[in-house]
């Protein structure tokens, strides 16, 4: 009967030790869960993520279509776009007003502010980079 006993008394003790370690296994489980989510939030997106969201959340907030991007650079900041975008559609197309926008972005890739630098004719060469002439 002793060993009964013995049996019956280790019992508590197994399955106590089984439920702690349930409940660690679940909290590791958790925790790289936890921490893959956090390192995505802090991951940088991929430049082609950048341009599609730039151009996105630009075309929502002024309501012109972006066209092209022009130029596009990663900053300590974030990112720093030139958004080409159709501003007045003419007829023909040569004569539609055309705008750049410079864009800026945070490390995320959410707009942060946006300006517009210059309008242009589409038709029309831009002598500021053709050399000046």
């Amino acid at each position: 009967m002793s060993n009964t006993k013995n049996t019956s008394d280790s019992q508590p003790t197994q399955q106590g030790s089984q439920d702690s370690q349930k409940t660690q296994e679940t909290q590791e489980s958790q925790e790289p869960q936890k921490s893959q989510t956090s390192g995505e939030s802090r991951r940088r997106p991929r430049p082609m993520e950048v341009l599609r969201e730039a151009r996105a959340q630009l075309a929502e907030l002024t309501g012109m279509t972006a066209e092209s991007v022009s130029s596009f650079e990663q900053t300590e900041e974030g990112w720093a776009l030139e958004v080409e975008v159709l501003e007045l559609e003419r007829v023909p197309d040569t004569m539609s007003l055309m705008a750049s926008y410079e864009v800026e972005l945070d490390a995320d890739g959410q707009l942060t502010g946006y300006r517009r630098v210059r309008r242009y004719e589409r038709g029309r060469s831009d002598a500021r980079r053709s050399g000046g002439h």
